[in-house]
């Protein structure tokens, strides 16, 4: 909440909006989260790198790397987001893109936003708002991962191992029910498989689909955030991030892979107690996601805002 200024060449643009917080940092503080961003996620981004140098596949990590194609040094990078101010930070970010600073301060700058991603921030408001507004869906047991590989002689995974036999992936797969409403997973279904699910979520119908309560949504919160850091604060990005890792480890164990030598024990979707746990991790997450969403939500509007003060402004 509040004012700050927002320097566009050598004249101040003042942006004000209710969702826009706009505080100064003590150089001890900025630089305390930015120190405990990189301690975070250091671990998993240099094991990711290690991996990638010597030619290892990890079906789970690598999913975060490799799906969402955000780089590992991206990631790494810590920004307020958008609003505050970095007392004495002028020398630490002189050199960042998306920053500005004067002679001591520094923040992070709308002034080379481009067209296409401030039109694109409304888009991506209206679809958050809209998935968070949605009843929750708690009955596809994971079954997407199945489908994936129903009837098909290679499968994405290929160095994994499945653990039941194509015969057994089929029988699971045809007793569904199958109900995935996520089109970034329905678009990877076996042929056989696509008419097998209830609805047929398509590039122009997908936000029309989106639920908090599916798997693949809420490691989407790690997308949306990323999608435009810095102006989204990195401590948002993080958590959301190792919510993605989480929910990706679930979504594999409750796949027809193999995966216990690398330490993850399936859940045996197959059977009843299996579905039970599966819809109970399934929970889980749609509570831990919903608050990640509601602050990003918030932080959306908050650039919304500053993007239609910035237009009336230049």
């Amino acid at each position: 909440m509040g004012r700050f200024t927002l320097r566009r060449m050598d004249t101040p643009i003042n942006l004000a909006g209710p969702h826009i917080d706009t505080q100064t940092l003590p150089e001890s503080r900025w630089q305390e989260r930015r120190d405990a961003h990189l301690s975070a996620l250091g671990p998993v981004v240099s094991a990711h790198l290690d991996r990638r140098s010597s030619g290892k596949k990890h079906p789970v990590i690598d999913f975060l790397f490799e799906y969402y194609r955000f780089r590992p040094a991206a990631l790494m990078r810590w920004s307020p987001g958008l609003g505050p101010r970095l007392a004495g930070g002028a020398a630490a970010f002189a050199d960042t893109p998306h920053f500005a600073t004067d002679e001591l301060d520094a923040w992070v700058s709308l002034e080379r936003m481009s067209p296409r991603l401030q039109a694109s921030t409304r888009w991506i408001l209206s679809l958050l708002e809209r998935t968070q507004a949605r009843t929750p869906m708690f009955g596809c047991h994971g079954l997407h991962e199945w489908a994936m590989v129903y009837r098909q002689s290679a499968v994405r995974h290929a160095g994994t191992p499945l653990r039941l036999t194509p015969q057994e992936i089929s029988a699971v797969v045809e007793a569904g029910p199958i109900v995935c409403t996520h089109y970034d997973a329905f678009r990877f279904f076996a042929p056989d498989a696509r008419p097998l699910n209830r609805v047929s979520p398509d590039a122009q119908t997908a936000p029309d689909f989106e639920q908090p309560g599916c798997l693949h949504v809420n490691m989407d919160v790690y997308r949306w955030a990323m999608k435009r850091y810095p102006w989204i604060g990195s401590d948002l990005i993080r958590e959301a991030f190792f919510l993605a890792l989480d929910i990706r480890a679930v979504d594999m164990r409750a796949s027809p892979y193999d995966l216990a030598d690398l330490g993850y024990p399936p859940i045996r979707i197959e059977t009843d107690d299996g579905r039970a746990q599966y819809r109970s991790l399934q929970s889980g997450f749609y509570k831990r996601a919903r608050p990640l969403r509601a602050r990003l939500i918030e932080a959306y509007r908050g650039l919304a805002e500053a993007l239609e003060i910035w237009a009336l402004e230049i």
